[in-house]
């Protein structure tokens, strides 16, 4: 399809500041023009009236799994995930089995054959087999294509290993991105507090993620690297965060849906689908959470789309595998808790879910502008709904939030110019 013109929707652009009716036009793959009544004839035609345009959804935090994993995930089934859930490009972790640290391994998340639909942005682990011992070959996952470098999953125990791999990423001109967890103060399930005492189950404490977050900050100073801290959880990382920031250290941060919409006294039960790293905090940390995007100290929703498998969340809680999946609910989540309650409006979420992730990402994604390839979500904040596990396209069931009334729904995901999701639901040709 060569064109494409979407008619009177409610532009949303926050690198333009943009937010008006308006129309875009899409021409061999590309923005052509984006204004008011545009006339010229299409191949394709979107009544967007009452719907947000805006540029592609970015998530930099995904686990597609693959390779090693594929019956929890792959990055066929991912990409499609995350599609209907108005993603156009997606960073990918590492800890795949093997680990993605080397070049070979970048090169065989960004093949062709791997029939993403999507843009797949491969990140590479800091260490090699994220053992915590040697340094990965940084520069040949840079020069393949990695966008930035990670042990997700995990934090470098070492000091001066996590120094010396922020050097390299300065070198390289890599975002570090940071999963911070002490994990000698990470022996338990959930998170400490009365209702871990409740379930009788061990207690995970705020300081295990915020030793991490200053100590890695302080690093991120004394290198110059960027970092990029991953799925922040607490209030006193928050206030870490706000700290760094006024040293004038380079550093930005991402949360998840889970950390602004539950809290550790939604776990009422034993449902390991409630079960993730970092744990639900507490009511307290979901309030400074949530002012923490507003006041933009944290700048980035990301997902942690994190499949398994039925038999790796139904067993015992403190045996269950960590991790929900999220591609396909965190637009609704996001603009039910966030927007339709006053914390943000539609520009930070906007922002938040799209132009600063490509800011971090050094990339031109992320914006409407005249020429850009053409990476479009259209979602509808009017359409309310129940979310309903069996209907999502994710491999994995896993989440909390089966049934949940939402708010917001993503319609169309156009991607380099190609409809990839049509009316809520894949297109034919990419099913």
């Amino acid at each position: 399809m060569s064109s494409i013109l979407i008619k009177n929707g409610r532009v949303i652009d926050p690198c333009n500041s943009v937010d008006a009716i308006m129309d875009v036009l899409v021409k061999d793959n590309r923005i052509a023009e984006v204004c008011k009544d545009i006339t010229e004839k299409a191949d394709k035609v979107i009544d967007a009236e009452g719907m947000w345009v805006m540029p592609g959804l970015i998530d930099l935090h995904v686990h597609f799994r693959e390779p090693g994993y594929e019956n929890k995930e792959t990055i066929a089934t991912g990409s499609r995930a995350a599609a209907v859930g108005g993603f156009t490009t997606v960073c990918t972790m590492p800890n795949t089995d093997p680990v993605t640290d080397n070049a070979v391994l970048i090169e065989y998340a960004l093949s062709p054959k791997r029939n993403a639909v999507i843009n797949i942005l491969p990140i590479g682990a800091i260490t090699k087999g994220q053992k915590g011992e040697e340094l990965a070959d940084i520069g040949t996952m840079a020069a393949a294509g990695a966008c930035a470098i990670s042990e997700d999953g995990r934090s470098v125990d070492d000091p001066s290993l996590m120094k010396n791999a922020m050097r390299y990423s300065r070198m390289f001109n890599l975002p570090v991105f940071d999963h911070c967890e002490e994990i000698r103060l990470a022996k338990g399930s959930m998170n400490a507090g009365e209702r871990a005492s409740i379930l009788g189950l061990k207690g995970i404490g705020n300081d295990s993620e915020e030793l991490i977050v200053a100590r890695d900050i302080i690093l991120a100073g004394a290198t110059g690297c960027q970092l990029h801290l991953c799925h922040m959880s607490t209030r006193g990382s928050v206030r870490l965060i706000e700290e760094g920031k006024a040293k004038g250290v380079n550093v930005t941060a991402e949360t998840a849906p889970h950390y602004f919409t539950l809290c550790d006294e939604d776990i009422t039960d034993y449902d390991a689908n409630f079960k993730m790293n970092p744990p639900l905090r507490s009511r307290e940390d979901r309030e400074a959470i949530r002012q923490a995007l507003k006041d933009n100290i944290i700048e980035v929703i990301a997902t942690d789309h994190a499949p398994h498998h039925i038999d790796d969340k139904n067993c015992e809680f403190e045996k269950a595998a960590n991790g929900i999946t999220g591609l396909e609910t965190s637009f609704a989540l996001s603009f039910t808790e966030l927007v339709d309650k006053g914390w943000l409006t539609p520009t930070q979420l906007v922002e938040k879910m799209s132009y600063n992730p490509a800011k971090i990402l050094g990339s031109e994604k992320g914006r409407l502008s005249v020429g850009a390839i053409a990476d479009i979500t259209i979602a509808d904040p009017n359409v309310e709904y129940s979310i309903d596990v069996r209907k999502m396209v994710s491999k994995a069931k896993n989440m909390p939030y089966n049934g949940r009334e939402v708010k917001g729904k993503v319609l169309y995901t156009i991607c380099g110019g190609n409809i990839i999701v049509e009316n809520g639901k894949l297109t034919e040709e990419y099913r």
